[in-house]
């Protein structure tokens, strides 16, 4: 029968090698979207995770603050506003004119002005 100390060695090496499972875990189940709108992963733009994940999100839930939400863009942005949005930017939003072509922000923009 093992002794006290050899019992509270083996649990610190054994809780030591599995924090950081627990901690990836407990991280990995917060990076979840509160928005009740999920965006399929194969919905979204080839344009939009290559130039936008990383201020809106990947479930366009926003990650720089609430005017980044872009879960109902289309309710309160037609696609002609928010085509001039992608293309001149401006509250915070780079200009995307000179990265982007004028068919992918077309395209982009009608993506966006769906989601209502």
């Amino acid at each position: 029968m093992p002794n006290h100390s050899t019992y509270t060695k083996n649990a610190a090496k054994w809780g030591v090698s599995l924090l950081p499972a627990v901690l990836a875990t407990a991280f990995l189940s917060g990076c979840g979207s509160s928005s009740s709108v999920q965006t399929a992963a194969a919905d979204v733009p080839k344009v939009f995770k290559s130039n936008c994940i990383s201020c809106h999100g990947t479930d366009l839930q926003g990650r720089m603050g609430p005017s980044t939400n872009l879960t109902q863009v289309g309710k309160r942005m037609t696609k002609d506003e928010i085509t001039k949005q992608i293309k001149d930017g401006g509250g915070g939003m780079p200009a995307f004119s000179s990265r982007l072509s004028a068919a992918e922000i077309s395209d982009l923009a009608d993506w966006l002005s769906k989601k209502k």
